[in-house]
C-alpha cells in the first residue's frame, strides 16, 4: 500500500502542477491531500456546484479544504441544464463529465495548473462508468487509478494521514436515484435529496433513496434493518410529505450503483 502511496506522490510531482477535481469524498478529499503536501500552492481542488449534488455536500467540502489548508475554488456547473444530462440515458455520466471537465480545464489554463485530476480508483473499472470514458477522452487523469490504489488502499492511507473521511459512506450525485429513462427534474432532485436529510438526521449514514415516481425504494445496509423500523412511523409520515405515496425498504440491502444493476461495464444490458 505505501510503495503505490509514493508512486501517487512521484506521479503527481511529475505532472507539476494540478486542479484536482475536489467533491468531498473519500477520494477526492485523499487526493487533494497528498496533492496539496506534494506540490504546495501548486495544487488546487475545483468543487461544482449544480442541483445534482446532494444537500450539504459542498459546504463539508470546503470545510474540509479549510481543514487541510488546501486551496479550492467553487465553481458553478455551467453546463448543468444541459438536455443531454436531463434526458437521463445510461450515458448521462459521459455527458455530464464531459462538461465538467471542459470547464474545468478552461478554469485550469487560465490559472496556470497543467493538468487536471480525479479522484477515480482502481476499483471503478469494475462498474459501468461512462464518465470515465469522458475524463479520458478530454484528457484528464486519474492518479489514484494511476497507482494503483483501491478503495480500500484510500481509506486505509487517509486514516494513517488523519483525514475525517477515511470511514465517509460513498456518495453519488442524486440523478443516480432515478431509473434511466426518466427524465431529471429539480422537483425530483430536491424531493430525494430531503428524503435523504430525514434518514441522515435519524443517524443512518450508508444510503440512497431510490426515485420512481412516486415512490420511494430505501437502501440502507441490512444491519440497519431493525433500527429503521423503529423509526417506521415518522419516516412514513414525513417522506409522504414530499410526495411520496409508498415508501418500501430495499431487501437487498444498500448496493452502490444500484441502478446499473444489468448494465456491463461497457454499458451493455
Amino acid at each position: 500500500m505505501w510503495d503505490r502511496y509514493e508512486q501517487l506522490k512521484n506521479a503527481l510531482t511529475d505532472m507539476g502542477s494540478v486542479l484536482v477535481a475536489y467533491s468531498g469524498g473519500v477520494d477526492s478529499t485523499f487526493l487533494l491531500k497528498v496533492a496539496h503536501e506534494t506540490l504546495g500552492d501548486r495544487a488546487m481542488g475545483a468543487t461544482i456546484v449544480s442541483p445534482l449534488i446532494p444537500p450539504g455536500e459542498v459546504e463539508e467540502a470546503i470545510a474540509l479544504a479549510q481543514e487541510m489548508d488546501a486551496a479550492i475554488e467553487v465553481l458553478k456547473h455551467a453546463d448543468s441544464g444541459n438536455p443531454q444530462i436531463l434526458a437521463n440515458s445510461p450515458d448521462r455520466c459521459y455527458f455530464c463529465k464531459a462538461s465538467i471537465c471542459a470547464q474545468l480545464k478552461v478554469f485550469a489554463r487560465e490559472h496556470g495548473y497543467g493538468v487536471v485530476v480525479d479522484g477515480s480508483n482502481v476499483d471503478d473499472l469494475d462498474d459501468y462508468r461512462p464518465g470515465q470514458r469522458a475524463a479520458q477522452e478530454c484528457g484528464m487523469r486519474s492518479p489514484l487509478q494511476e497507482a494503483g490504489l483501491t478503495k480500500s488502499d484510500i481509506r486505509a492511507l487517509s486514516r494513517e494521514l488523519g483525514l475525517t473521511t477515511w470511514n465517509k459512506p460513498s456518495a453519488a450525485c442524486l440523478a443516480s436515484r432515478i431509473p434511466y429513462g426518466t427524465p431529471i427534474t429539480e422537483e425530483a432532485l430536491v424531493r430525494i435529496g430531503r428524503a435523504e436529510q430525514v434518514l441522515r438526521g435519524l443517524g443512518f449514514g450508508q444510503l440512497r433513496v431510490r426515485h420512481h415516481d412516486n415512490t420511494a425504494r430505501i437502501e440502507i445496509p441490512t444491519g440497519d434493518f431493525e433500527r429503521i423500523l423503529v423509526h417506521r412511523e415518522s419516516i412514513v409520515e414525513a417522506l409522504r410529505a414530499l410526495g411520496y405515496a409508498t415508501i418500501t425498504l430495499d431487501l437487498s440491502g444498500f448496493r452502490s450503483g444500484s441502478m446499473n444493476e444489468g448494465i456491463d461495464k461497457d454499458g451493455r444490458r
